[in-house]
Formats: structure tokens, C-alpha cells, sequence
């Protein structure tokens, strides 16, 4: 596909506004709506997949099984992140998210078609494996090219932060269409959701994703990636290159996102099981507490975004790993009194130290890469701890809990996440306001 040069100087103050804000806009909807398909098999995961796809195993041991598919995704991560990285690095953003919005919904569909382990035995667990991992392929390539849509859009380096940030809004935004969705149909009686209903969000999938494609397709490509195309700048194996020139930022990348993603999906997936089998407080409750919290992150995450344009993205990033280090033991301390507003409050609150990391995070990661390289790079460093931290996170947790018989051991994997992730933070480079091109990048 033929990509035109668009030149920034040609471009009017308005002009520029426009596509500035299209590109925002089409990639926070699409995130949006990548991330409500992975969130929705995050939250029918704790509600009823051990029972569908695991019925004669122990119900603790059903919900690590359920777990360990629901970890398939994230192991996945990685591997669309190096497809989808060489080709944004090599085809352009736009095209690439185009293809990672198609894999991701038509994979997210297919799970409403999946039978039962009651239709054909442990198939059904197989077939569900096979599509979590398409949607973590998807997933993988989705978010490099959407923080590069948004941040290579830019008006100013001094902005960036604001700007990266707003696709990472599309996290609690598909955090709160799929809990949405799973709380209207859940309304239906328990035989009939656990039946067909939970299926119904499933489906509803195709219906986002013609509305993504109609939004990402009407959008242009980055200036930066049309000035390093014109000037015949394009890496031929992007992937291999960065894995060459940047190991290091890769690494720490990684080893970064510790204490954001893997305290997220313990407040986000595992509390499901932990509160319906051992805080015994119904599932429309804990739907609804998330809801509340998603829609806190609605202004949390471009608020941290934004002020680490003021104070440095590392300065911002370090307050929250300390921050989300010691809350783990807040968190469990407060939904472990057993009282409902305490319980509610509890998971309300447990975003804001999440999106302390996760505002300043898109444009931390991105700045560490050169341009023609930003996309496998980026793409690659934040992808890997979805093997090391988010994937694992929820199966950790319900292990470390059907072990010591203690809330205290999860709170003390949150905190060593949070260290991991400050000795990290402190050995990467701060960019914070420098020329966006980051063909400055120490090779």
C-alpha cells in the first residue's frame, strides 16, 4: 500500500488540529474496542468459564485452569507484538492497526461459538485456548501502533505525555463496556446467563470492530513515519534490528511495567473468584465497583499523562510504582473487612496507582526507541511483561491465596512487582520533551 509523504510544515495550524485530533480519536475508540474484547474474557473468566469448560474439577483447582487459558493470551502478546511491530515499522501504523482490529474481534466472536465441555469434552477448552491466543496476537500489535498514531501527531515535545496517553484511556473504556455488558446480560436468571447469555457480549464484538474499521480507515498516516518512508529511511527487518541496537530498552520496558500490570489484573480479573468464593459478595456487585472504577481512570490516566509533561515521565512512573507497592496491602486489608462500602471503595480506588504508571507509560516506552524502529521496539518491550506480569498475575494470585490461605502473600507479590519496577524505571533514560524523530537514541 502506497503511503503519501505528508509534510507538517505543508500543513496548516488547523489542518494539522484536525488530523491531530482524528488520529486520537480513532485510536482511542479502537483501543477501545480491542481492549473491551480482551476485558470481556478477563471477566467471564472468573464469572463462569471454570464451570462451562472444567465441571468435575475442584473449584479451586477449575479456576486455575481457567486461569492458565486466560494466561494463553498474554504468552501470545508477545508474538503479535513481533509481527505487528515489523510491519508497522516497515507498511505504516494505519495499516497495521487495521489488521490487528480485524484478528482481535473476529477471534473475539468466535468465542460466543464455542461449546461446552458438556457438548464435546475437553475440546471446548481447546478451541477456547486456541482463539484466546489469536486475540493476544492481536492485542500484541494493537497497542504500539496506537500510542504512535497519537504521539506521532504531537504539535509539541512538550505535550506528548497528554497525547500518548489518550489511547491508553482505551483501557477503562474497554474495561467498562465489558463489564457493562456482562452486568446487563447477567440481569437474565442464573441458568440462562450460564447457558447462552454470557455469549451474547461475545457477538456484540463484529458490531464495535465495523465501527473501528469505519474510524481507523478515515485516518492518515503519521507525519513521521511518511517523512522516514519519503527519505527512504525504512528498515528492512526492523525487528531483528531493534532486538540489536536496543536490548536494553526492551528490557527495561519490560521489567517497567511490573507493578502496573500485573496489581491490574489482580484488581480487575482475579477479584471476580476472590470476592464471589471468599468474600461471598454477589457478582453484580463487584461488576458494578469495577464499572465505578473504570470510570475514575476516564480522567486519572490523562491527568498523570499530562503531568509527567511537567515533572518527567520517570519522576511520575517512580511515584506510582511506590505507590502501587504499598496499596496492594491497603486493598486487601480494606475488602477483607467484609464491609460492602469499604469493599466498593476498596476497588474504586485501586486504579489510581495503576494510572500513575499507566499515564506517563505509552510515552516513557516509545521515547526510549528511535523512529524507525518505534513500533517493534515499543511494541516488544511492553508486550514481554504480559509473559512476566499480567498473564501470570491472576494465577499467582489464586495460587498464592489456595496455598497460604492468606490475602498478605498477594499483597506481597504486588509489592515485589512494585520494586522490580522501580530499579528498572531508575536505569532508563528520561526523554522527556526531546525531538520525537529519537534518531538521537544511542545505538
Amino acid at each position: 500500500m502506497a503511503t503519501t509523504y505528508t509534510d507538517p510544515a505543508a500543513l496548516t495550524s488547523s489542518e494539522h488540529e484536525v488530523q491531530l485530533r482524528r488520529a486520537v480519536i480513532a485510536s482511542t475508540i479502537g483501543t477501545a474496542i480491542e481492549w473491551y474484547d480482551f476485558f470481556l474474557y478477563s471477566t467471564v473468566t472468573g464469572l463462569v468459564f471454570a464451570k462451562l469448560f472444567f465441571p468435575h474439577s475442584d473449584p479451586w483447582v477449575g479456576t486455575l485452569e481457567a486461569f492458565a487459558i486466560y494466561a494463553v493470551g498474554f504468552v501470545a502478546r508477545p508474538i503479535g507484538a513481533a509481527i505487528f511491530g515489523h510491519y508497522g515499522d516497515r507498511i505504516g501504523r494505519k495499516s497495521t492497526l487495521i489488521a490487528t482490529l480485524l484478528l482481535m474481534g473476529i477471534a473475539t466472536a468466535a468465542v460466543a461459538l464455542v461449546p461446552t465441555y458438556q457438548s464435546i469434552g475437553i475440546w471446548g477448552a481447546v478451541i477456547l485456548t486456541a482463539l484466546r491466543f489469536v486475540q493476544g496476537v492481536g492485542v500484541g500489535g494493537e497497542w504500539g501502533g496506537s500510542v504512535l498514531m497519537s504521539m506521532e501527531w504531537a504539535r509539541s515535545d512538550k505535550t506528548r505525555g497528554l497525547v500518548a496517553s489518550w489511547p491508553q484511556f482505551g483501557v477503562p473504556c474497554g474495561l467498562f463496556l465489558a463489564n457493562l455488558a456482562v452486568l446487563t446480560f447477567s440481569q437474565m436468571s442464573g441458568e440462562s446467563f450460564l447457558a447462552w447469555g454470557w455469549r451474547i457480549p461475545f457477538a456484540l464484538s463484529i458490531v464495535l470492530v465495523a465501527v473501528g474499521l469505519y474510524i481507523r480507515l478515515g485516518i492518515m498516516e503519521t507525519p513521521l513515519f511518511s517523512k522516514l518512508l519519503a527519505e527512504q529511511k525504512i528498515d528492512r527487518t526492523p525487528m531483528l534490528t531493534v532486538l540489536k541496537e536496543h536490548p536494553k530498552e526492551i528490557i527495561l520496558s519490560a521489567f517497567a511495567r511490573m507493578a502496573e500490570q500485573a496489581p491490574f489484573y489482580i484488581f480487575t480479573a482475579f477479584i471476580f473468584s476472590y470476592g464471589i468464593g471468599t468474600l461471598h459478595v454477589s457478582r453484580d456487585f463487584l461488576l458494578t465497583a469495577v464499572l465505578a472504577a473504570s470510570v475514575v481512570s476516564f480522567v486519572s490516566i490523562p491527568v498523570f499523562g499530562h503531568a509527567s509533561d511537567r515533572i518527567g515521565r520517570k519522576n511520575m512512573y517512580l511515584i506510582g510504582a511506590v505507590a502501587t507497592g504499598v496499596f496492594g496491602f491497603i486493598y486487601f486489608a480494606m475488602v477483607n473487612t467484609g464491609s460492602l462500602p469499604i469493599i466498593f471503595l476498596a476497588i474504586v480506588l485501586s486504579l489510581v496507582p495503576h494510572d500513575m504508571l499507566y499515564g506517563p507509560q505509552a510515552a516513557l516506552i516509545a521515547e526510549s526507541f528511535t523512529g524507525r524502529l518505534r513500533y517493534s521496539g515499543a511494541s516488544l518491550g511492553y508486550q514481554l511483561a504480559s509473559v512476566i506480569a499480567g498473564g501470570p498475575a491472576p494465577l499467582i494470585a489464586a495460587w498464592l491465596f489456595g496455598t497460604y490461605h492468606s490475602a498478605t502473600a498477594i499483597a506481597l507479590y504486588i509489592a515485589a512487582c512494585a520494586v522490580i519496577s522501580v530499579i528498572a524505571t531508575a536505569l532508563m533514560t528520561d526523554y522527556t520533551g526531546r525531538d520525537i524523530s529519537g534518531e538521537y537514541r544511542a545505538r
